[in-house]
């Protein structure tokens, strides 16, 4: 079945980036989406490429409003019947981040509107799209030409932090954004076992850590990063789409960083 991609949000940052990528080394269709300014969105992501345009298709979600959300994903299933074609790749990096240094600065709307964004928006992509990923017994794409550049597995990718391992917590701070990114790692492993069951070796899902990226989440503590461990978004997405088509289902239900090291739970 014919291979289509999605990356949600793409309007700017890692997603941004991502859909670029995706665009420039696969030659299937891809639904990316923003929460407004649609067609300039488009334009954007199409700028200086030498692609066909129709293979990019922008819709609106906003991780905070599940109405859109299913909308999009109605929309994805007119356009990509599951019958007929094979969700292969997804992109799931909603992120927000209020650094509380101390408890004394945890604000109660501001811990709620972090899991909403960074956990719960995740959840419900789930919700609404893992209908369209192949089931157990489902005819997987054997197109060599139309999977190039796309992971053997169909493959959902979500957003996650180095910060959100609890094991590798040494330095505190950071209480919502720490614990939304806890919250997505167990998402992934709880989602991955649904697939294992309803579609064996047919789809996975991962968690990624993306390094520090020069995008407007981290800008405020770009000084206090070494020049090295200071990424651009453009580099960041060429090694994360690099380490989801390696992963493989040996690597499915965990969390992979920017160089294909698991980070530890």
């Amino acid at each position: 079945m014919p291979p289509w991609s999605l990356v949600s949000p793409a309007s700017r940052g890692i997603g941004f980036a991502l859909a670029r990528r995706v665009l420039q080394t696969t030659n299937a269709p891809i639904v990316a989406t923003a929460r407004k300014d649609l067609d300039k969105t488009k334009d954007e992501l199409l700028q200086g490429l030498n692609v066909d345009e129709k293979r990019l298709t922008i819709l609106r979600a906003d991780v905070l409003d599940e109405s859109t959300m299913a909308d999009a994903a109605a929309a994805c299933k007119d356009k990509f019947p599951p019958t007929l074609h094979q969700l292969q790749l997804s992109f799931i990096i909603p992120g927000l981040l209020f650094p509380e240094k101390s408890p004394t600065q945890i604000n109660a709307d501001n811990a709620l509107v972090t899991f909403r964004t960074n956990t719960i928006g995740p959840m419900l992509m789930l919700k609404h799209f893992s209908p369209l990923l192949p089931k157990k017994n489902s005819s997987t794409s054997k197109d060599g030409e139309k999977m190039e550049g796309l992971p053997p597995v169909s493959t959902t990718a979500i957003m996650s932090a180095r910060v959100g391992s609890i094991s590798d917590n040494r330095l505190g701070g950071w209480y919502s954004y720490r614990a939304s990114k806890a919250g997505v790692n167990q998402l992934v492993k709880t989602f991955d076992n649904h697939l294992r069951t309803a579609s064996g070796d047919n789809a996975m899902a991962i968690a990624l850590h993306p390094g520090t990226v020069k995008t407007g989440l981290s800008k405020e503590f770009w000084g206090s990063v070494k020049k090295e461990k200071l990424f651009e978004r453009e580099w960041v997405a060429e090694r994360l789409v690099g380490v989801v088509n390696k992963v493989g289902v040996r690597g499915r239900g965990k969390c992979w960083d920017w160089d294909g090291k698991e980070v530890p739970p």
